[in-house]
């Protein structure tokens, strides 16, 4: 928020109002005055910017602080209780209607001299319109104390009841929002309001000017009766604010496209209403649980104009003028309502086919799923913990009218046989007016709610106010006060629909402590909550000891509106705070030595009426003020979590409104080595990996940017699951419409298995325990179907059971997946070899796959294999043969192996290669593998190609196959055949892309900012190439670590989306042609026959022989310990380049692998690595595994190792003055004279280091990183111990 401020002296300033940081802690104590510590007391800075409620800072233009204020919800009194404020407040003082909702108190004041009247101003009118329900500011200095004369002007002293004792000590002064900010006047429109109108509409855009001529304000507002309203907000005479209203709302439209189950449809409650699906007949249970879902599929509508009326005639489309800015919109019934279409979802993979007539199973991201009804919920039953609905028999409105909700249906927790997807049939009349046209002087935009009490004044019979928007519309004030509608998945209404209640007008929003006489309310309340019976547990827990059996504190609080309960939360003190800490980045958030232990909560269980969901912040803000807490954790475990562990929470309404925290990559401690040195247990002990969320004090009242743009992402690869990882820890954005497209959705669902996971390599970007870690269930809409047509012109992807997913954004990244060769046709018997072949052996098989060749993709495809494989093979005769030479071959060997299957029953072919190059790219390495396979007794070929199966004779399954080389063909008995051999683009993919007319040349085309020939689709991964005038056509998104590509695309994307970037007017010009430059390793690793463990990782280059790396003059060297020989091989070989750094690491060893600790290693100087190549000359080093074993090392593997090293780096660049050179432009002023420094070069940078304090600064901060981070690190000595 900007402004001018005109100073006591001197020229006026530009000044910017924000949210105060940690870091501008420094300049805030630059501003204390003689004042304020009588007034405040003795105040630490950091600690009240980290537990204010809201900190708000003045700046100029040149960023320098002129004021800052503190705010927070109770008064800065230690006299009285922080949870028990208004009982004093009501008791002393005559503000009987000040409530924590509407009220804050100034518990910090600083400002420049010259700049303190108009500062504290200008921050009272920011709190005022930052927060609309606040409408008291309160400020207490001891008595005696006269406030500074900036606060004094501002504040006026309260008013005491008559006989109050009230304290002595303390002086009440109040300040009230009609000062400041005041509610504006709302009264209905007239002809005459049109010239203050139009020049607001004429500034925020022309469309409608243009379309209906320079009268249509004028013509709407006439045109009103008493089904169309139009009302004005005035300030000081002049109109400032317009709201078209209307009750024509087409409820059958808005119910087929949106989840209103929660708000009984949008219509009156009516006795012959069918809520509940009819009671099937009794059935015999299957043995696997088959998933229920359902999806919209209509005619593909066309692009809706920004603003369309919420018709209820079935015929036509009745177009309404909106303002762009704030174009809220209707649904026009030109659109065909989508028709319910659900089946029983049991999806076959035959290979890497999904059957296209099969309709997708929808699985809704968890933050949703508290807004889906009951009847028509999509979600697994195996989600323990979702809320089905949010509106129970005396929760659906603060009203004892006949308008309340009736109650949805829960869905039973046991199977249930296949059935059609069931919807309500409603019979009362419509509950809902809709808003037509909106539009509001940016000045007063966060006054937008003070229209709604007149609008539903207009229409006394309606207890909803509805409003759509487009999806690419930014979400405005006035929608802050709404509840979004979730969309079905997918919809074929191309807008948002967001929905108000009337009760949302009452100010009686209490929290409060949960008493004996409320379990029956919360039990109606919670009644269509799964898992709901611990939630009644730990409440009646509460209420009988508010203990747990082991003395654990319970905290419960509930939510009232008119006295009634409509919301429960139920908290604990956090036990695992050390864990929490060590294992997750809170510190992104908190000052976690700022917070005391007992100030941690663990939140268990929340759940709020639908229709408040507006206040979910201030519940939250009410439970940690009322606990004595200042920060909430909640955690999501996965659906393979162990159900004694899920069970002890509910799945919380409030996701949306919490951050998500990232998990901290921990380091693997040689325990046997370190004795006592050991972090403590509370800091290494084994729990079940889970996704964290997180609320502190501070961003209680710091809304989240929301995006409602339709972003599609086509394939779980490692890229795509990195750029949906990116979007979703952005803590200040929430993304309602991610929707991810996969055959098998999310990876990492299934139930961990060491066998299955090691059928394939690994490229180390996301493990199982990541995956639960990161937890997309919670945010990501996921379609498990293949895409088969891409709709450009009406931007939908056409998934496999035709269904329409339509998009704003489309991002592809299906990869490439290994795909079924298809045989030469060479004849063996005539003796054919392969310079002689009919056909290309890189074809792909395109006819029906016989049902025992086998394709292993991803973990579900291993799954399945070992299935079949354990059923039919393990404990029969019968060969198979894998045909490959990729790494992915050697480990399904050895997980075959690993199966129980004899080596002689195994038959490895490898094809001829193709490049130079093996997979391994090392002699050594590939001579151990083969004769470690050898010895089980797998027969080994190398140099065929796929000749026929079956002698070409066909049939169903393969009982042998031919194989021509350079010299005679063979012939094997054939019981399974696993193809390795070709990684290429799914056909359906290259169809639906090719067909929609982007350009594929081998790969889908892109540009350095992948964009394809479409500038809303996307393309990133092994799936792309780089268009030709780049001159780089061996260059691809293979050749780089696929994380860092897919966080580099999402990077792209924030710039169209997040207010913090710096947006580019226009797309930047690309001068020079240049790909994009990645930096990250390239890894691959995996378990190989022999019971192997290989990790390989080297910089991002083109395949290259390591004999030709080696013998270029400037590669550097390489230094091995070990051998791949012995009864203990232990080979380690590393290449240091030519400038020191660790560039490629090769480890083949029978012992497991510290590997999250060697991956620490990549592009390390070896001088971080205690000399390593000094010391490996000397023959101080013999082994490379112990070696990075001892103690010494721990802290490179840090996690925030990376961030002391960029601190050092800013201390050698920043200059000591502003007169004196840095040390590192000494350095490059030496170099600039010589290329190579000489010894006194060397001792001059040693002397310059030394005497300017570079040394000393690098050694504190050195100090700084270990004390820091000394429940991790607690092998170092500190300064005093020694």
């Amino acid at each position: 928020m900007t402004a001018i401020l005109v100073p006591t002296e001197g020229p006026a300033e530009v000044i910017n109002a924000r949210r105060t940081e940690s870091l501008d802690a420094p300049n805030i104590l630059n501003l204390v005055g003689p004042n304020t510590e009588p007034q405040f007391g003795l105040i630490n800075v950091v600690n009240i910017i980290e537990k204010a409620v809201l900190a708000v800072t003045l700046n100029n233009e040149k960023e320098d602080v002129l004021a800052h204020a503190a705010f927070f919800d109770y008064p800065n009194i230690a006299s009285v209780d922080s949870a028990e404020w208004q009982d004093w407040m009501t008791a002393h003082y005559d503000y009987d209607k000040c409530t924590p909702l509407n009220t804050l108190f100034m518990h910090y004041f600083v400002a420049k001299s010259e700049f303190s009247h108009g500062s504290a101003r200008e921050i009272i009118r920011t709190v005022f319109n930052a927060v609309p329900d606040i409408h008291f500011l309160f400020l207490i200095v001891p008595s005696g104390v006269t406030p500074e004369p900036a606060l004094s002007d501002i504040f006026q002293t309260a008013d005491k009841k008559e006989g109050s004792s009230s304290l002595d000590n303390m002086s009440v002064l109040v300040c009230h929002r009609h000062s400041h900010a005041p509610v504006l006047y709302v009264r209905k429109a007239r002809v005459e309001d049109h010239d203050d109108l139009t020049p607001i509409f004429n500034r925020q855009s022309d469309m409608l000017k243009t379309t209906y001529g320079d009268y249509f304000l004028a013509e709407l507002i006439e045109s009103q009766n008493e089904a169309n309203h139009a009302i004005i907000v005035e300030n000081e005479g002049s109109a400032v604010g317009f709201m078209s209203l209307s009750n024509d709302v087409d409820l059958e439209l808005l119910n087929d496209c949106f989840e209103l189950g929660p708000f009984h449809g949008l219509y009156k409650p009516h006795e012959d209403d069918i809520l509940k699906p009819p009671t099937p007949p009794p059935v015999e249970v299957p043995e696997t649980e088959e998933e229920q879902s359902g999806s919209q599929n209509g005619e593909e509508n066309p692009p809706l104009s920004r603003s369309s009326s919420i018709s209820s005639k079935k015929g036509d489309v009745t177009a309404t003028p909106s303002s762009v800015p704030r174009p809220v919109s209707g649904v026009g019934s030109k659109v065909p309502p989508a028709t319910p279409a659900s089946t029983q979802l049991k999806t076959e993979v035959a290979g890497s086919v999904i059957d296209s007539t099969i309709e997708p199973k929808i699985q809704r991201k968890l933050s949703d799923a508290h807004m889906t009804s009951a009847a028509s919920d999509i979600s697994d039953h195996d989600d323990a913990g979702s809320v089905r609905s949010a509106v129970s028999k005396k929760s659906g409105s603060a009203h004892s009218s006949p308008r309340e909700a009736t109650p949805q249906p829960s869905a039973s927790p046991d199977m249930r046989p296949p059935s059609p997807k069931f919807s309500p049939i409603y019979h009362g009349d419509s509950n809902a007016f809709s808003i037509q046209l909106f539009c509001i002087d940016e000045k007063f935009e966060m006054r937008s709610l003070d229209f709604l009490p007149m609008a539903f004044s207009l229409f006394p019979e309606k207890e909803f106010c509805v409003v759509t928007v487009p999806h690419l519309v930014p979400e405005f004030p006035l929608l802050q006060s709404f509840v979004r509608a979730t969309p079905k998945c997918p919809s074929i209404l191309p807008q948002e629909l967001y929905i108000f209640n009337r009760c949302g007008l009452l100010q009686s929003f209490n929290v409060r402590r949960v008493c004996t006489s409320d379990v029956e309310a919360v039990e109606s309340v919670v009644e269509h909550i799964e898992n709901k019976e611990c939630l009644m547990k730990d409440l009646m827990l509460y209420t009988k000891a508010k203990r747990d059996l082991d003395g654990t504190p319970i905290h419960a609080y509930v939510a009232t509106c008119l006295d009634q309960v409509v919301g429960v939360a139920i908290t604990r003190r956090e036990e695992d705070i050390e864990y929490i800490r060590s294992h997750y980045n809170v510190e992104d958030f908190i000052y976690f030595n700022h917070h005391r232990r007992d100030e941690h909560g663990h939140l268990h269980h929340f759940a709020l009426n639908p229709i408040f969901q507006h206040q979910i912040k201030h519940f939250l803000k009410e439970v940690l003020r009322q606990s004595h807490h200042t920060c909430l954790y909640y955690p999501v475990y996965p659906q393979y979590g162990a159900q004694e562990t899920k069970g002890k929470h509910s799945l919380v309404t409030s996701l949306n409104h919490m951050v998500p925290v990232r998990a901290r990559r921990q380091i693997i401690y040689p325990s046997e080595k370190l004795g006592g040195n050991n972090p403590s247990d509370r800091v290494l002990k084994q729990q079940e990996k889970y996704a964290l969320f997180h609320l502190n004090r501070k961003l209680t009242l710091e809304p989240k940017v929301t995006i409602n743009a339709r972003i599609v992402v086509v394939g779980a690869s490692d890229t795509g699951i990195a750029f949906l990882e990116t979007l979703v820890f952005c803590p200040h954005l929430r993304f309602n419409n991610l929707v991810l497209i996969s055959p098998h959705g999310l990876p990492g669902e299934l139930e961990p298995d060491s066998r299955r996971s090691n059928f394939l390599s690994t490229s180390h970007c996301y493990s199982q325990d990541e995956l639960s870690q990161v937890s997309l269930r919670s945010t990501v809409n996921v379609v498990c179907a293949k895409m088969l047509a891409i709709s450009r012109p009406s931007k939908y992807v056409k998934v496999s059971g035709g269904t329409k997913v339509p998009y704003d954004h489309l991002i592809l990244c299906t990869g490439q997946q290994y795909q079924v060769s298809a045989p030469t046709g060479a004849n063996i018997n005539k003796l054919v070899n392969n310079s002689q072949l009919p056909n290309n052996p890189d074809r792909r098989h395109m006819g029906r796959v016989p049902k025992n060749v086998f394709l292993v993709n991803d973990e579900h495809d291993a799954d399945r294999l070992m299935q079949c494989l354990e059923k039919n093979f393990t404990h029969s005769g019968g060969r198979i043969i894998v045909y490959g030479r990729s790494v992915d071959a050697y480990t399904t060997i050895q997980s075959l192996l690993a199966l129980g299957i004899s080596g002689s029953r195994i038959c490895l072919v490898l094809p001829p290669l193709k490049y130079d190059t093996t997979c391994f790219n090392n002699t050594d390495v590939e001579k151990a593998i083969h004769d470690a396979m050898q010895s089980e007794g797998v027969e080994l070929h190398s140099g065929y190609y796929l000749a026929q199966w079956n002698d070409g004779k066909g049939g169903d399954e393969v009982y042998c196959a031919s194989f021509t080389s350079d010299t005679k063909p063979v012939k094997f008995e054939c019981s399974a055949f696993l193809c390795f051999s070709r990684k290429a683009v799914d056909y359906d993919a290259f169809k639906a892309i090719n067909d929609s007319c982007l350009v594929y040349d081998g790969r889908l085309v892109i540009d350095s900012l992948f964009h394809t020939n479409d500038l809303s689709i996307r393309g990133a991964g092994s799936l792309t190439k780089f268009q030709r005038k780049y001159h780089a056509d061996q260059w691809t998104h293979s050749n780089f670590n696929s994380k860092e590509v897919g966080r580099s695309l999402a990077a792209t994307m924030l710039h169209l989306f997040d207010p913090t970037v710096e947006t580019d007017t226009e797309p930047p010009a690309e001068d020079h042609n240049l790909i994009p430059s990645y930096y990250d390793a390239k890894v691959i690793g995996g378990l190989l026959p022999g019971g192997f463990h290989y990790l390989h990782f080297a910089k991002p280059n083109l395949p290259t022989p390591l004999e030709v790396q080696v013998s270029q003059p400037d590669y550097g060297r390489q230094l091995v310990t070990g051998s791949v020989e012995g009864e203990s091989p232990n080979y380690f070989r590393l290449h240091v380049n030519q400038y020191n750094n660790l560039e490629t690491m090769t480890c083949l060893s029978k012992q497991p692998l510290d590997t999250s600790n060697l991956l620490c290693l990549y592009n390390l100087h070896e001088r971080f690595l205690n000399n390593m190549v000094s010391r490996f000359d000397e023959g101080l080093i013999q082994d490379f595994y112990q070696f990075f074993r001892e103690t010494w090392c721990l802290a490179i593997f840090h996690d925030r190792f990376s961030d002391f090293r960029q601190e050092v780096k800013e201390l050698l660049v920043q200059r000591p003055a502003q007169d004196v050179l840095s040390l590192e432009e000494k350095v490059r002023d030496l170099i600039d004279q010589d290329l190579q420094l000489q010894k006194q070069d060397r001792k001059f940078l040693t002397d310059e280091f030394t005497s300017t304090g570079s040394k000393r600064a690098v050694e504190t901060r050195l100090l700084s990183f270990l004390s820091y981070n000394y429940y991790h690190l607690p092998m170092y000595a500190k300064p005093g111990m020694v």
